[in-house]
Order: C-alpha cells, then structure tokens, then sequence
C-alpha cells in the first residue's frame, strides 16, 4: 500500500450565490488516507461544498487545509490544486468531445509543466483497466463507464493526494456503477489517497466510505460512521428520513 501524506479540513465554510447561502457554516476534517461521504437530498449543499474546496465555488467565509506531513500547499495556490483533483459526476460533459484520450491525459501535465508524459499515459490507462487501444478514441467512441475512467485517469496522472468525488457513479448504469466503485476502492489501497465523495445514494457512501456527514438546506446535521448508519444508529430525525427515502417507495394500500 502507498504512503498515505494528506488529508483535508475544513472550517466553517460558507458560500452565496446572490442572496442564496448554499453553505452556511460547514466543518469537517478527512483524516490522511480515509474515504468520507457528504449526503443529503438535492440542493442541501453538498456539491456545493466540493467545488469550494477546489475553488470554483466562491469562498464568502471559512478555510481550508491540507492535513498531515508533507502538505503544506496554500488553498487556491497551483501545488493546492495539483494534490486536491475531482472527478465530476458527468463523464459526458467533462470531457472535451473533439480531443483523444491521449491530449486529455496529456494536458494537465502540461499545465503543471510536469515531463514523463509517455510514461505516466501509459501507466494511468493500465492502473484505470483500458490499456493502451484506448489511448487515441474520442470521448464520442467510447462508453459511459470507459469515460469516467479516462476521467478518472485525468486527475491520477498528476499523483494528487485528496480526490474530491461528485457522484461519480451516477450518470452510470447499475452494472457498471459497481465496476467504478470497485475501481476507486483499489485505487485508495494502492495509492493511499484520500477520498471526499458526495452522493445522494447511501448503498453507494456506505460501500465506499468509512465515515459520513449529512448536509440539509447548506448546514451539517450530523457525522456519524457508515457502519452506524448501515445498522440505523442515527440520531438526526432528517438523517432516518433519508434512510427511508433510500429505501424506495411503499407500495399503498389498495383502496376498498
């Protein structure tokens, strides 16, 4: 297993949109090398909170930081974003449709002026399970499941240490949501990264992370365990009505 160098805390943040405060007040701290979920109905913040921490949501209030040793990059500075990457939840619309595979790997070393791009393509396509035939497709020519993991390939190919993850198995069918998720369970093991994943579906936070933080209306309610939450340990009144919600629908009782 790799050694783990950093995790990621945050204090207090709060970002407004207009007059709309869309996170208001949140803190938590992802200790160096464990998986950490942010759940919550639509529009509770929780992807809100991701694209603050890799600026392109804007910070009213609150801070940020790398947690342990060897992490001392400043928010917002270029080491910052090479150690802190996200894989967007549309594997459609996050890649650029008119350029291969290869320049897409390609141009985030060369914005961080990193060389051995040879290498690390090579590498990357093997560690993410495509190989080398897929290294001169087009995002058009390849399935939804093939380009999350370009896209996921995307942001290793600069070794960071945090990946911020925004439902990234959402947009995929049921099949291949269990291939991803597998996939990014390896990648933590084998390369000691730190995962921060939103998700509105809790098989899939409790599959992958260790502990979890709901989020309703931008504010925190609860932190708890994802084992606590798998055995319905909950305190929060909104948490168990997330529970239920996931559950599915209840058939009614047919009417006399």
């Amino acid at each position: 297993m790799a050694a783990v160098t950093a995790g990621i805390q945050a204090e207090g943040l709060r970002v407004v949109y207009g007059g709309f405060v869309a996170v208001d007040g949140v803190s938590f701290a992802v200790q160096p090398g464990e998986s950490f979920g942010i759940v919550g109905e639509s529009g509770s913040g929780k992807s809100t909170v991701l694209r603050a921490l890799c600026g392109l949501a804007p910070l009213q209030a609150g801070s940020l930081r790398l947690l342990g040793e060897g992490a001392p990059a400043a928010p917002g500075s270029k080491a910052f974003r090479r150690q802190v990457q996200m894989v967007f939840q549309d594997p459609y619309g996050s890649l650029h449709p008119r350029q291969m595979v290869d320049r897409i790997l390609a141009e985030p070393l060369a914005i961080h002026g990193i060389g051995d791009a040879e290498a690390r393509i090579r590498q990357v396509l093997d560690d993410v399970g495509l190989g080398q035939g897929f290294r001169f497709r087009y995002p058009h020519q390849l399935s939804g499941g093939q380009r999350q993991r370009v896209a996921i390939a995307r942001v290793l190919i600069l070794q960071p240490q945090v990946l911020l993850l925004d439902e990234p198995t959402s947009a995929l069918d049921a099949s291949v949501q269990a291939e991803v998720l597998n996939l990014l369970d390896k990648l933590r093991s084998q390369r000691g990264l730190t995962y921060l994943m939103v998700s509105h579906d809790l098989a899939v936070v409790t599959h992958l992370c260790q502990r979890l933080l709901v989020m309703r209306r931008g504010q925190a309610v609860e932190t708890l365990a994802a084992s606590d939450l798998a055995a319905q340990r909950v305190q929060a009144d909104y948490t168990r009505a997330l529970m239920r919600a996931s559950a599915g629908f209840q058939r009614l009782p047919a009417s006399t």
